[in-house]
């Protein structure tokens, strides 16, 4: 199945990819990053699923969101009738993790199957399965999943099986419950009184969407799932509910991207701000604060949901990986890179949360100064660069301006709130990198900004000049830099992150045209006066979204069709920052992110 053919569903702590084909194919309990219980998405059905479906062919196939919500519904078209499967998960309020299914007959009589199979551990653990008086229960270790049914239901290699007929009219309803091994079974809610308060709390949060564009749906939609991948808990933005899906099919370029990227906090703070949504920034923003506290010289680049360091990498060796993508890896290695641009995400969120609030954070001030005392150490050092690159460390341009906007934001903030900071020595560095920048990293010849300094190679991310106000969008370098980074890094008008084959990145093969790089594009053209391109390129990018609104990281040219981790954050983040950007006034885009610009 494509990558496209997959909804998401979720509850505010962990999410479940679900197929075009009622097969639910991903799903981490308890939490986002735990382990899968299902994990046929990277492997076989044999490596855990869940699926309900029609037992005969099916003519057609139509699915959609209910509005304003994440509850989805799948209706399957038979010769015997119709019926329609929605799926979600009701926030938790402190209760246990519940999917629920729900079958409703809409015409004739259709047969149906359903067949549950939980694999622990990412598909590695068979669990011990038992009939209970409600239901099934699947125990393996320090899990347990309950599920609940008035199906007669059969138990078959470590399986739930069940064939039933739903007519018009009728319906059913089964509850998958997660709870810790040593635990009894948790009460839950009945699945009808779930669906009725899922729906209402999804509606009641959409309707403060302040965004009242031409866009509002594919921005409401990408709000609505940057909420579902957002922890209640704790704040923290997971860049995807996935990991390892392909960037090069059959490739190994593949990541456990569950985690939160400091590279994503400031863009997205501007997306929940400019659309009404401030309580989600700011829990994010404090997250953020909070995740990288300690000894400067050991801040990362990600983290997990709850703020834990420790994401070492590893090789599910049983897994076949996505369509032969392989190895299937959990955690994340480049959790332990040097990204200079990750101080600039830094003190870019410490700004925008004072400016969202109106006052400053004494608390935190004195973490940002001592990681700004720090950053004056190392600014002027090689990194391994904004995407995680596995080759030589190199002098990046974009790391070198996000290292500037953290002088530039730090001192805003110091000159407003009048703090304790030394500003003459700060600004110096702003200026000695701001120089640095335009003389070492821009190639005068072919007018655009380089990879990094010296080099040929082009970089995408160079186009966040202008969106954090390194240089005005009226440039004549940003100009520049559109129309080389358009026609070396363009592919049908859809933009590469770099050229795989020019720079040692450390990884073999290629990889699919990443989507936030061409909204990033869709902004600059924007702050660049060309509104106009602007807007068809952004067209054109909402047409590559699946039918619901949804996008993954990258999209293959080639082979027409999404690839990478599913759906994420990154991708639906900047379209909703490019759909705002084009919104505004035509005189007003130039002044469009937080931080402003500072004067030079």
């Amino acid at each position: 199945m494509k990558i496209e053919d997959y909804a998401l569903i979720g509850d505010l702590r962990t999410s479940a990819l679900v197929g075009r084909d009622g097969s639910i194919d991903w799903l981490c309990l308890p939490k986002t990053d735990s382990a899968a219980c299902f994990a046929a998405l990277l492997g076989t059905p044999e490596h855990g699923r869940w699926l309900i479906s029609p037992s005969e062919a099916v003519r057609e196939t139509s699915r959609r969101y209910r509005p304003g919500t994440l509850v989805l519904e799948t209706d399957f078209e038979t010769d015997a009738g119709a019926v329609r499967l929605i799926d979600f998960m009701p926030l938790r309020n402190g209760g246990a993790p519940q999917l629920v299914r729900i079958v409703e007959g809409l015409r004739g009589e259709v047969p149906m199957r359903m067949e549950c199979v939980a694999r622990f551990d990412y598909g590695s653990l068979a669990p011990w399965v038992e009939p209970t008086a409600d239901g099934v229960l699947a125990l393996g270790g320090a899990n347990a999943v309950h599920l609940s049914s008035t199906l007669e239901m059969s138990i078959e290699d470590a399986g739930t099986r069940a064939t039933f007929t739903v007519r018009e009219g009728a319906r059913e309803r089964l509850s998958l419950t997660w709870f810790p091994s040593h635990e009894t079974a948790p009460t839950v809610e009945d699945p009808d009184s779930a669906l009725a308060r899922t729906d209402a709390d999804w509606r009641e949060w959409s309707s403060r969407c302040s965004y009242d564009g031409e866009w509002h749906e594919p921005v409401l939609r990408s709000l609505i799932t940057l909420k579902a991948l957002t922890d209640q808990v704790t704040g923290a933005v997971a860049a995807a509910p996935t990991t390892s899906l392909p960037e090069d099919l059959g490739g190994t370029r593949n990541w456990d991207y569950r985690y939160c990227w400091l590279r994503d906090s400031v863009l997205t703070l501007d997306a929940l701000l400019e659309t009404g949504y401030s309580e989600e920034a700011l829990a994010f923003g404090r997250w953020a604060l909070r995740a990288w506290a300690g000894d400067p010289t050991k801040v990362q680049i990600m983290y997990g949901l709850e703020g834990q360091r420790s994401l070492d990498e590893r090789e599910l060796d049983w897994l076949p990986g996505y369509e032969g993508s392989r190895p299937v890896r959990v955690g994340n290695a480049a959790a332990e890179q040097f990204q200079l641009d990750v101080y600039g995400e830094v003190a870019g969120v410490a700004y925008a949360t004072s400016m969202m609030t109106g006052e400053s954070d004494t608390t935190a001030w004195p973490r940002v100064r001592i990681l700004l005392e720090h950053l004056e150490q190392v600014w002027d050092q090689p990194d391994d660069g904004i995407w995680e690159e596995r080759g030589p460390r190199r002098h990046f341009v974009q790391s070198k301006v996000m290292a500037w906007l953290a002088f530039d934001s730090a001192i805003r903030l110091a000159e407003r709130y009048e703090l304790d900071a030394p500003l003459k020595r700060w600004r110096k560095v702003r200026g000695e990198i701001h120089r640095q920048v335009n003389e070492r990293g821009y190639d005068a010849e072919r007018s655009t900004f380089t990879q990094y300094y010296g080099s040929q190679e082009l970089d995408a991310a160079v186009l966040m000049i202008p969106i954090v106000g390194f240089l005005p969008g009226s440039d004549e370098r940003v100009t520049g830099t559109i129309d080389a980074i358009r026609k070396e890094l363009g592919h049908d008008g859809f933009i590469s992150r770099y050229s795989t084959s020019a720079t040692d990145d450390g990884l073999a093969g290629s990889e699919g045209q990443f989507l936030a790089c061409s909204f990033w594009l869709v902004t600059a053209l924007a702050m660049n006066g060309r509104s106009d391109e602007a807007r068809r390129l952004f067209e054109r990018l909402l047409a590559l979204g699946n039918d619901l609104g949804l996008f993954s990281e990258e999209y293959d040219v080639a082979d027409k069709r999404l690839i990478g981790n599913f759906p994420q954050a990154f991708t639906h983040l900047t379209l909703v920052q490019a759909a705002n950007t084009l919104a505004m006034p035509a005189g007003s885009v130039t002044d469009r992110y937080v931080p402003a610009r500072s004067s030079r």
